[in-house]
């Protein structure tokens, strides 16, 4: 294949058919990564997904490739998340001509968010009364372990971002309080892009919840 647009009308029903397939929570994108990169959707379906259309661009990773810095670029089963917290379990497949040169992709993005709040809840039920175990990370910056520290406070609140209420973000402030997040630099605006939150509400959430602890 030399060009997407050769190939439309059975790519297009492939777009349709996988979603299909696989229901409402699984949008399919089909991407002509010969056009300029802020309009390479071809084809979508399921686009509420992520909030996109036909016409939108591609991701960081289409970027990565088109650029040279991944040399095969097809990503199997990773998972990833919205800017909204959703939780999507994704596979991205790039398509070359006879040249080598990438033209398209096809990507697919299962929305697991609502398996995975299922998930915590049978968890609740066949792990209850078992010590937690002890993690100690060994990262080479303080963003990397602001991020760790980040996923560990969500697991434990034990929903996603999109999810969250009022209650539960404050909990997820409160935990990484506790373990000093706050302590590295620009943390807070770090917490504050994750929940969605002004520096205001993140300031309130935790007097708040300073306020709510007992007092010893």
């Amino acid at each position: 294949m030399e060009h997407v647009q050769h190939e439309m009308e059975f790519l297009s029903a492939l777009v349709k058919g996988i979603a299909a397939q696989f229901g409402e929570n699984c949008e399919v994108v089909l991407h002509d990564l010969t056009r300029p990169y802020e309009s390479t959707i071809v084809a979508i379906e399921n686009g509420h997904i992520t909030g996109r259309k036909v016409g939108d661009p591609g991701t960081n990773l289409g970027l990565e490739l088109l650029r040279g810095n991944t040399e095969n670029g097809n990503k199997f089963n990773y998972v990833t998340q919205t800017k909204d917290g959703r939780i999507l379990r994704s596979t991205s497949l790039y398509m070359r001509n006879h040249a080598g040169e990438v033209i398209g992709s096809l990507c697919m993005n299962f929305d697991i968010t609502d398996l995975t709040m299922a998930e915590k809840t049978l968890q609740s039920l066949t792990y209850s009364g078992l010590q937690p175990e002890v993690r100690e990370s060994f990262v080479s910056s303080v963003g990397d372990l602001l991020d760790m520290l980040i996923q560990e406070a969500q697991e434990q609140v034990g929903k996603p971002v999109a999810l969250m209420g009022k209650e539960d973000k404050m909990k997820l402030i409160q935990l990484l309080d506790q373990k000093g997040a706050f302590l590295i630099k620009k943390a807070g605006e770090k917490v504050c892009g994750y929940l969605n939150i002004s520096k205001y509400t993140l300031y309130s959430y935790m007097e708040e919840a300073k306020n709510a602890e007992p007092n010893e």
